[in-house]
């Protein structure tokens, strides 16, 4: 099995987020704008359209390259191994899943706040990374600026969990720790929901002795 669908999600990334570079009125029809949703329910398809926009081409161009990385080796090898004919299913699910989720703590906190609004695949990407996490967690990890410091791939979620916490809390630096946050336990929740054994083989992994 290809990586067909990450392909796919990939393209869309890129021809939905070109298109918003060069029409602003584009952009802003379906960029994430938690006020606009809430005080008109005919609009909740921003919550999905905003996770195919980018704000610029680096933003759009890490995004899809973690996905391209993560995503290709649970779509063509891990998923397939575990789900045989369901993969691409549970995959799709993952990702579309994981937009939703991301959203609705953003939602709930910016519902009454119209200057607030958001764009990018990052709680969908998150989920795929730390779904991965889970499945292989002693795989190493490094920062991409810093490709020389090398983690465990879940020291490196653990950390990433706590530093998504941390400014969601205090951070003022217009990234969506939220959805970065909230997509990557959505992640690990949906993959153990399909999958309960993947979470002893986590354990397992880490804690070679537990076995």
């Amino acid at each position: 099995m290809d990586e067909k669908v990450t392909y796919l999600i990939i393209a869309i990334n890129c021809i939905v987020s070109i298109v918003g570079f060069q029409d602003k009125n584009f952009f802003e029809k379906y960029l994430y704008r938690p006020y606009n949703i809430h005080s008109s329910r005919n609009e909740w398809y921003r919550v999905f359209t905003s996770a195919f926009l980018h704000a610029n081409i680096p933003h759009l161009f890490f995004n899809m390259y973690v996905l391209y990385s993560f995503g290709g080796m649970l779509e063509a090898g891990i998923f397939p191994e575990v789900f045989g004919v369901k993969a691409e299913f549970y995959y799709i699910l993952l990702y579309v899943g994981a937009i939703m989720v991301s959203a609705l703590p953003t939602f709930e906190k910016y519902k009454h706040t119209y200057a607030y609004a958001a764009v990018g695949a990052s709680g969908a990407v998150s989920a795929v990374v730390f779904s991965y996490i889970l499945i292989v967690p002693t795989s190493q990890m490094a920062l991409i600026f810093i490709p020389f410091l090398h983690f465990q791939a879940w020291m490196f979620g653990g950390l990433y969990l706590l530093y998504s916490w941390y400014m969601t809390k205090h951070g003022h630096d217009n990234i969506g720790h939220d959805a970065h946050l909230w997509g990557a336990l959505f992640g690990v929740a949906f993959t153990i929901a399909i999958h309960p054994a993947f979470f002893m083989d986590f354990i397992h992994q880490i804690i070679p002795s537990s076995r």
